[in-house]
């Protein structure tokens, strides 16, 4: 439901463009806000309700083709244990803040091809953040191709 939060035990996903990447690591700029934006943007894998990961990654790749989401060829899916973020921001950041990831779906009455029902946020984040970026890239997020 919308603003609830991630339980600590699921998975988030990151769509990241393949310059994030260095020797196949990510790297923390693909955990920065753009300027324009007050939340990361990220997929609840949890929330398509799939046997396994890479059922949960089909589904996610589904979700991306049915929003029209241009993914170029060599962009990749970063998975983050929600816990495993929450806690190392909360006990690593050298600035405490309001740092949540929250359930928020899009629902696009005018454009229902924008809906995205799994669609959630990293909250409290700043633009160019480069502590908290770093912080997250330490909790090992797995990589998958974006596409298959």
């Amino acid at each position: 439901m919308k603003g609830d939060r991630i339980p600590d035990q699921d998975h988030v996903a990151r769509l990241c463009k393949n310059l994030f990447f260095d020797q196949g690591k990510i790297q923390a700029p693909a955990f920065f806000l753009r300027p324009e934006e007050d939340i990361l943007s990220v997929n609840w894998l949890e929330f398509f309700n799939c046997q396994g990961r890479e059922n949960e990654i089909a589904a996610l790749r589904l979700a991306y083709s049915n929003k029209n989401l241009n993914v170029k060829k060599n962009a990749r899916i970063a998975v983050l244990n929600a816990g495993e973020v929450y806690r190392k921001v909360q006990r690593e950041a050298s600035v405490k803040r309001n740092f949540d990831i929250l359930h928020d779906p899009i629902e696009d009455e005018d454009d229902p091809s924008n809906n995205d029902p799994s669609h959630s946020g990293i909250y409290g984040l700043r633009p160019n953040n480069e502590e908290i970026a770093e912080l997250i890239c330490e909790t090992d997020p797995k990589i998958y191709p974006a596409r298959s």
